[in-house]
C-alpha cells in the first residue's frame, strides 16, 4: 500500500511552492524574457505568446524548491529553473505542429497563427538558448541530466508518432511514450536541484524517481481530463485527444474490453479520423461504461503515491512539504 498522498490545506493547491520560490521565481520570469529576445522580430512575438498564456510553469518551480530544499545560495538554480521552461515551451511549439493542435492553453496554437515552420523554428531557437544557460552554470552533472532529457522527449516524440492513429497500441507502448514525453522532463527538472545543490547520489536518485512519478500522475490526469474535464482545468479543448487521434491510456482501456461493434467505432474515429457530430458524446459514453477514465485516474494516483514514497527518506521541512501538496494539486484536478 503506498503511502497516502495529502496536502497540508484543505484545498490542495501549489500556493505553499510558490510562497517559497516566488522571488527566485521572479529572477526566473525576468530571464525568460530577456532570453526569448531576438533580433529576429518573429522569435520574441511568438514565444511571448506561449509564455504569456498562463501555463503554471511548474517544471522551473521544482527546479527552484529542489535546489533550495539542500540550502543552495548561489544562482545556477535560477538558470536552470528558465533551461527548464525553455525545453518545455520548445515542446509545446513543436507538439503542436507534429498533432495539428489549433488551440493551446485556450488560446489559438502558434502554428495557427505563424505557421509551421515559424514554430519549429523558434522551438529550436528555445532549445539553443536552454543550453547556453545551462553551460554558464558550470555543472557537466546538470547538464548531462537536461541533454539526455531533451535526447529522450523528441524519442518519445516520435515514439509517439508512430502510434498515433494506432487502435493496436498497447499499455506498454503508451507507458513509454508518457515516460519519455512527459515524466523525463519532470525528473530532470527535479534532479538537477540536489546535483548544483551538492546533495549526493541519494538525494538525486530520490527526487529525480518523485519527479518521474510526478510527471506520469501529471499526464495521465490530463489523459482522463482530456474526456471527463473542462478546458479551463485542461488548458485546451475537452476532446482534443480524441480529435487528433491520440490512443491515450483511457481508450487503450476501453479497447481492451470493447466488443466488435465498440472497435468498429474506434476505428473509424482513432484510426481513419471520420469524426462525426456526436461522436466525442459517444466516446465517453464508452471510456465510462468500461470504467476507462475512473481506471485512468486510479492509476493516477498510485503514481502520485510512488512520488510521495520517494520523498520518504529527504530532509523535512517545508519544502519537502510544498512538492506533497504539489502532487496533491496534480491528482486533484480530477478528484
Amino acid at each position: 500500500m503506498g503511502r497516502q498522498i495529502r496536502g497540508s490545506g484543505a484545498e490542495p493547491s501549489l500556493a505553499p511552492l510558490l510562497g517559497l520560490v516566488s522571488a527566485d521565481m521572479d529572477r526566473v520570469n525576468a530571464l525568460i524574457l530577456d532570453m526569448a529576445g531576438s533580433n529576429a522580430e518573429m522569435i520574441p512575438e511568438i514565444a511571448r505568446h506561449l509564455i504569456d498564456s498562463g501555463g503554471k510553469r511548474l517544471r522551473p518551480l521544482l527546479t527552484l524548491a529542489a535546489a533550495q530544499a539542500f540550502g543552495y545560495a548561489g544562482d545556477g538554480h535560477v538558470k536552470l529553473a528558465a533551461s527548464v521552461e525553455f525545453m518545455h515551451t520548445a515542446t509545446l511549439l513543436h507538439d503542436d505542429v507534429v498533432d495539428e493542435s489549433e488551440m493551446r492553453r485556450g488560446k489559438l496554437s502558434a502554428r495557427m497563427l505563424w505557421g509551421n515552420q515559424a514554430s519549429v523554428l523558434v522551438g529550436d531557437y528555445l532549445l539553443g538558448q536552454a543550453f547556453r544557460m545551462m553551460v554558464e552554470v558550470g555543472s557537466l552533472d546538470a547538464l548531462r541530466v537536461l541533454a539526455d532529457a531533451a535526447a529522450v522527449i523528441a524519442e518519445g516524440e516520435v515514439m509517439q508518432l508512430a502510434a498515433a492513429k494506432n487502435i493496436g497500441t498497447e499499455e506498454a507502448a503508451y507507458l513509454r511514450v508518457i515516460n519519455a514525453k512527459t515524466a523525463a522532463l519532470f525528473a530532470a527538472a527535479c534532479e538537477v536541484g540536489p546535483i548544483i545543490a551538492d546533495a549526493g547520489a541519494e538525494m538525486r536518485a530520490a527526487y529525480s524517481a518523485y519527479g518521474s512519478a510526478l510527471g506520469l500522475a501529471f499526464q495521465l490526469v490530463d489523459d482522463a481530463l482530456d474526456y471527463g474535464g473542462s478546458s479551463l482545468t485542461l488548458g485546451k479543448r475537452v476532446g482534443d485527444d480524441f480529435r487528433e487521434g491520440k490512443v491515450t491510456l483511457p481508450v487503450v482501456l476501453a479497447l481492451r474490453a470493447a466488443d466488435a461493434r465498440e472497435r468498429a467505432f474506434w476505428k473509424r474515429t482513432i484510426e481513419d479520423g471520420a469524426i462525426e457530430d456526436g461522436d466525442l458524446d459517444r466516446a465517453i459514453e464508452l471510456l465510462r461504461a468500461h470504467g476507462a477514465i475512473a481506471e485512468t485516474v486510479r492509476r493516477a494516483k498510485a503514481y502520485g503515491e510512488e512520488a510521495v514514497k520517494a520523498l520518504a527518506d529527504t530532509p523535512a521541512g517545508p519544502h519537502r512539504d510544498a512538492l506533497l501538496d504539489v502532487v496533491a494539486f496534480c491528482v486533484s484536478r480530477v478528484s
